[in-house]
């Protein structure tokens, strides 16, 4: 079951009505600082779907735009390492499919926006913190490969696209998850050149744990190999995305390479 968190009594009612079953998703009147979702079916909604290798930046420019947009951003990467925290606090092996697919039946997974940044809960605690660590990360690389693990999460994050304007992350969002996206960018940059961004990003959030960067340059090497060839929606671009090489590019110039292609969109 999945469900989206929100204030006080809300929550209990909307948990309460066994037909929501599913996160809402339209902002409603509130806090200025949390914004709680509902349901809308009445419009046709614009979905931005942005993927590409680990440590490439599609979070960082899909926050962005969607915050200069008005968009929905969905990190469908914080879902898959939702449930790596939840396996790893179970102590399950990351290659003990049998184990790690039974844990799924007993998994509740929560979003909430708060300051305008998606917070994932794991049966209810929140576990945001915890997504970006390097053995949560190795953990959600391995899992991620498992159908069972996908599919617990492929139909909640197309009922978010079905629901509101939405910028969507991933490795294979225009080409499983939103085939029908009407702008795909697939962002990309050498390992060398991603792994020194990670290495930056943990080391400014104390996160390295001890390790170095021919540490995180092996782990990203290991995990694109294991991303681009496993069996279920391996990560490529859609024949219809539009590739970006973000390898000698600032944030600002992604920033306007997606944005130029989102103008030349003519279904939006």
């Amino acid at each position: 079951m999945y469900k989206l968190l929100t204030n006080g009594q809300a929550c209990a009612s909307l948990l309460a009505d066994t037909q929501l079953i599913y996160p809402i998703v339209r902002f409603i009147a509130g806090s200025h600082n949390e914004r709680n979702l509902i349901m809308t079916d009445k419009h046709t909604f614009i979905n931005i779907a942005i993927d590409g290798p680990s440590g490439v930046g599609k979070s960082t420019i899909a926050k962005l735009l969607a915050s200069e947009l008005g968009y929905v951003y969905i990190d469908t990467g914080a879902m898959f390492r939702t449930l790596a925290v939840y396996f790893t606090d179970l102590g399950i092996d990351a290659a003990d499919r049998e184990t790690i697919v039974a844990a799924l039946d007993n998994i509740e997974i929560g979003i909430r926006y708060i300051d305008g940044v998606q917070h994932m809960f794991a049966n209810g605690q929140d576990v945001t913190d915890r997504l970006r660590t390097e053995a949560v990360s190795s953990m959600a690389s391995v899992t991620s490969q498992y159908g069972e693990v996908r599919g617990k999460l492929l139909e909640m994050q197309r009922e978010l696209a079905a629901k509101e304007n939405v910028i969507m992350d991933g490795r294979d969002i225009g080409t499983v998850v939103l085939p029908d996206a009407q702008v795909k960018v697939f962002l990309t940059a050498s390992a060398k050149v991603r792994a020194k961004r990670r290495y930056d990003q943990l080391q400014a959030a104390g996160k390295l744990e001890g390790a170095t960067f021919e540490d995180i340059l092996r782990d990203q090497e290991e995990r694109d190999y294991r991303d681009t060839h496993r069996e279920i929606a391996p990560l490529k671009p859609a024949d219809d995305a539009r590739v970006i090489d973000t390898s000698d590019m600032t944030k600002e110039e992604v920033r306007n390479a997606v944005l130029e292609v989102l103008h030349e969109c003519k279904a939006c």
